[in-house]
């Protein structure tokens, strides 16, 4: 391990690891099914308040390990459940044509659309409002791809996550706070 990363066996839990990122703003655990857990860590969090974070959601984590070994969901990162090229340029087609749909229909304006896979982020917008989505977006619900894709719009016009941007979102759906909400809770990168 590096001065930037460290792993922990937290009781209960198994090991996990622990990094320092330079992307993050807030302390964020993720999943890779069935057992990977990480914790990015921004610069400015020690370890030890990260491990304490940990800990405090350790009963959290020890759920979602339940469901995450439990699911049949597939994993992109998961080299036996891999999707196809074929696959991959239908999915992609897809999606890109859901964001120009929706785009046109709350009148978003974007640059150049990319599907690809990502490892940490459901999707992104660039300050040029060229829209990014992940490609494990696929194999969400609807009404999900939807809010990520919207999410992502709603930035060509905020590029930040202040009041106005949230209520950008809102003046599509008054349902915004329930579908993260969704979101958050039962599916991770």
């Amino acid at each position: 391990m590096t001065t930037n990363s460290k792993i922990v066996k937290l009781e209960g839990v198994g090991e996990i690891l622990f990094e320092k990122s330079s992307i993050a703003k807030n302390i964020r655990i993720s999943f890779r099914p069935p057992s990977y857990i990480r914790v990015a860590v921004p610069k400015n969090v020690t370890f030890s308040k990260a491990q304490k974070f940990a800990e405090i959601k350790s009963a959290w984590i020890k759920k979602q390990i339940k469901r995450f070994s439990s699911s049949k969901t597939v994993s992109l990162y998961n080299k036996s459940n891999e999707l196809s090229l074929n696959d991959i340029e239908i999915e992609s087609d897809i999606i890109t044509r859901r964001v120009i749909v929706l785009a046109k229909k709350y009148g978003f304006k974007h640059g150049k659309i990319s599907v690809k896979k990502m490892k940490t982020r459901w999707g992104s917008c660039s300050y040029k409002n060229n829209i990014n989505i992940n490609l494990c977006v696929c194999y969400l619900p609807q009404v999900l791809q939807d809010y990520i894709i919207l999410h992502e719009l709603a930035h060509t016009v905020v590029k930040n996550h202040s009041r106005h941007f949230w209520y950008e979102l809102h003046k599509i759906s008054d349902d915004i706070d329930t579908i993260r909400q969704r979101l958050r809770e039962n599916y991770f990168l």
